[in-house]
């Protein structure tokens, strides 16, 4: 269940590795800023094209996020938001003069979304930078193609996302027919997989589809749970307040990456607080299902398992004696 036949690719990006076997690498999680409504950074929403931002109150959302990266041990990246190109070079040049982290463009026009991408390339950012993303709805991807190899840029997200047939079977066409095809002819080097979610319940076929592009292909995969759990917030708060909307969020998460996903887009960077520590919880808990079928831990020390539970590595291995809840009852018990 927890173990593919196929070799499993790992992408390394700014020093993070994303994908291998389940259970193998931590979850990459990338959480957005300046997205639409973003007002704890953003001074103004109307005039995007200026990127007037609070840079202390950015800096701040980008240490903590980085302090919540160092004491869980799940590795991070920042999706940067914009409408204009201008405005997502003002963005790069902020993150990337306080942070190391890895970084998307997630811009949705097309023209915008390549002057960013050309900007990455001038600043020679391409090892950190993931191309967010190649995806059906583009309007011209043969200029799309053709600008990305031009700018050689290194990493990208395909989304597989078939508004034709939403189905498990049809995400998978799409991917083969079309969005390899295209990441193959930019000159790509390594492909994140995202298998398109845009509710709580679908989030299984997002899941499903992504254990079988990792049978099948062996490419990193991963969503945006956040897609399904933000369409309900609201009616959640109301209803159990903001505790109420955290268990939801952090329940669909942990269950992405306990499903086979090696990455996530976990929405707004202010989340990071209970999202990461559950999905380190989770990632503590991969590496045990593993071992069941195949003997196999994690070799990084700084992996949520190592870091959490290392005596339960001790126990695993040999090393020490079972104690604790999990110690054998005696006999006249």
């Amino acid at each position: 269940m927890f173990t593919f036949e196929r070799h499993q690719e790992i992408c390394e990006i700014g020093g993070v590795k994303i994908g291998g076997q389940p259970g193998e690498n931590p979850t990459f999680m990338m959480g957005s800023m300046f997205y639409s409504g973003h007002k704890k950074v953003l001074e103004s929403e109307r005039d995007r094209k200026k990127a007037k931002f609070n840079k202390d109150k950015a800096e701040e959302l980008i240490n903590k996020l980085e302090t919540l990266s160092d004491e869980t041990g799940i590795p991070v990246g920042l999706d940067l938001v914009a409408n204009y190109s201008q405005e997502a070079s003002r963005y790069i040049d902020f993150v990337t003069s306080v942070t190391d982290m890895p970084f998307s463009t997630d811009i949705w026009n097309l023209k915008p979304k390549l002057g960013a991408a050309r900007y990455v390339a001038e600043q020679n950012l391409q090892d950190r930078h993931i191309y967010n993303s190649l995806a059906p709805w583009s309007t011209d991807i043969r200029l799309e193609v053709e600008t990305i190899r031009e700018l050689k840029l290194k990493n990208v997200i395909l989304v597989a996302f078939n508004s034709k047939d939403p189905s498990i079977a049809g995400k998978l066409g799409i991917l083969r027919k079309d969005l390899l095809p295209w990441a193959r002819e930019a000159g790509f080097k390594n492909c994140l997989i995202d298998t398109s979610l845009m509710s709580v319940p679908s989030s299984a076929f997002a899941f499903l589809a992504g254990k079988l592009v990792k049978e099948e292909l062996g490419l990193p995969v991963g969503c945006a749970p956040s897609n399904g759990s933000d369409m309900v917030k609201r009616k959640t708060e109301r209803q159990f307040q903001k505790q109420g909307f955290i268990a939801l969020d952090s329940a669909v998460h942990a269950l992405a990456a306990l499903m086979w996903q090696d990455y996530l887009l976990f929405g707004p960077v202010e989340s990071a607080p209970w999202l990461l520590p559950a999905v380190a919880t989770v990632d503590s808990m991969l590496p045990a299902f593993v071992w069941e079928e195949r003997h196999a831990l994690p070799s990084d020390p700084g992996h949520p398992l190592h870091r959490f539970y290392s005596d339960f590595v001790d126990t695993l291995l040999g090393k020490k004696e079972i104690r604790g809840d999990m110690k054998p009852p005696k006999e006249d018990e």
